[in-house]
């Protein structure tokens, strides 16, 4: 599989790790679009948001919990938000599921 997030659960691809588990792993997003960005991944590949079922969706659940967790070592108390781009039109980029925490500064209301 040539997926760059399983070669980087592998070891084949160094990150900057913030958190690790036997299901997870978070780390620094390279291109970092808030002054905290950071990537949350499952170690078991899946595609995107519409390929979560009853049979991995567990994991997901857990990365859910996980989530604050991080943002409290990152010192988000105030609040940070969490982004999931689904297939290509949904401006996914790496086909392996994967949760942006994005924080450390205040958001706006936007879509668009």
């Amino acid at each position: 599989m040539d997926c760059l997030f399983c070669k980087i659960i592998a070891g084949e691809i160094p990150a900057n790790k913030v958190y690790e588990d036997d299901k997870v792993l978070a780390f620094y997003d390279i291109n970092p679009q808030a002054p905290v960005h950071i990537l949350v991944i499952p170690k078991i590949h899946i595609s995107t948001l519409n390929d979560v079922n009853k049979e991995n969706s567990e994991v997901i659940a857990h990365i859910f919990e996980v989530i604050p967790q991080i943002a409290e070592k990152m010192n988000l108390e105030k609040g940070y938000r969490v982004v999931s781009n689904c297939s290509l039109y949904g401006g996914q980029t790496v086909f392996h599921i994967h949760f942006h925490i994005l924080g450390g500064k205040k958001f706006g209301v936007s879509f668009g």
